[in-house]
């Protein structure tokens, strides 16, 4: 199977699971509910997982980024999360620059 660009960007926005900032030590950590972070995250810092492997571009474009799926990994939780092949692929392919996409939602 060829891994595409299209197939990664899939992969991430299926990604499960809320991150947030941990105000005391600086981390970030993952789970799979909004309501079980406590009181060491901000509510206005939690984002879903799908989200916070984005980061906004020029012009209205988004950045699918490594060091924040990198983060994502270092949980070693990744079929919890749903980290597939097409990311695993991304990661490995370090000499391909990071994928610029223009994110939209699609109503289904």
């Amino acid at each position: 199977m060829r891994i595409t660009s299209q197939l990664i960007c899939q992969a991430a926005d299926q990604l499960k699971g809320f991150v947030g900032l941990n105000r005391k030590t600086g981390r970030y950590i993952v789970r799979f509910s909004e309501d079980s972070f406590g009181m060491d995250v901000a509510d206005d810092g939690i984002v879903p997982a799908s989200e916070f492997v984005w980061a906004q571009a020029p012009d209205q474009a988004m950045t699918l980024k490594r060091e924040l799926i990198q983060l994502l990994l270092d949980q070693h939780i990744d079929d919890r999360i749903n980290i597939t092949e097409p990311l695993r692929v991304y990661m490995r392919k370090r000499e391909v620059p990071e994928i610029v996409a223009v994110r939209s939602l699609v109503k289904g």
